[in-house]
């Protein structure tokens, strides 16, 4: 194990960031990526469902992980609202923690990724450097993006957690859609608006053609 630096961890002084990155090196593992994927006969790859609240993108996960499960797929749910609950419950709704909460998110995904794993994640992850830089942690055919492009309207009609009309009135800050942006995605893979199609028929969509799911 490397030793920290004695300068880094005298009384009174904090170790920066900069100073741990220049003491971690990173550990080969004897079991490769590869090894690991023939172990689960099938490719890794993170499914990306980005989308206001209420656009459906938790719905429409929870259905597709539910169908890749029924063909044999070894797949995991990563759920916006379920990580708050754990790994990002430190982390507050302003702009830096939204920024740092998908960061958090990406890397957990890659992880699976590398283990084999079909991962889809379900965050609204509104702004696109940052869906850019989760992105950027998987190879070519690695990552898949989803934009649940349900309109605003449909979306604050439904508000399911009641949200829209909180932030209407001033209860909630921060809120996508009302008091902070979405940045609609530059170029998705794959475009759902669930208000014009069944939940069934975007299922079989994304099975059919969602970069060799269905094999």
């Amino acid at each position: 194990m490397t030793a920290i630096k004695e300068s880094s961890v005298r009384k009174g002084s904090m170790t920066t960031p900069l100073e741990i990155a220049s003491e971690v090196r990173w550990h080969d593992q004897k079991v490769s990526t590869q090894m690991r994927l023939d172990a689960m006969e099938q490719k890794g790859m993170c499914i990306w469902f980005t989308g206001l609240s209420g656009s459906g993108k938790s719905t429409l996960a929870n259905a597709l992980d539910l169908a890749l499960h029924g063909t044999g797929k070894k797949t995991y749910l990563l759920d916006g609202d379920n990580l708050r609950h754990g790994l990002c419950q430190d982390l507050g709704m302003q702009e830096q923690d939204r920024a740092e909460n998908i960061r958090r998110a990406g890397e957990v995904a890659k992880l699976m990724v590398d283990a084999g794993l079909v991962v889809l994640c379900a965050f609204i992850s509104p702004y696109q450097r940052d869906r850019d830089r989760v992105r950027s942690l998987f190879d070519e055919g690695q990552f898949l993006e989803v934009h649940v492009s349900t309109p605003l309207t449909v979306c604050e009609g439904r508000d399911p957690k009641g949200l829209y009309g909180k932030a209407r009135v001033g209860l909630i800050s921060d809120f996508t859609g009302v008091s902070s942006p979405y940045e609609v995605p530059v170029a998705p893979e794959f475009v759902v608006d669930t208000s014009g199609e069944t939940l069934d028929y975007a299922v079989s969509r994304l099975m059919a053609t969602g970069a060799g799911l269905s094999s």
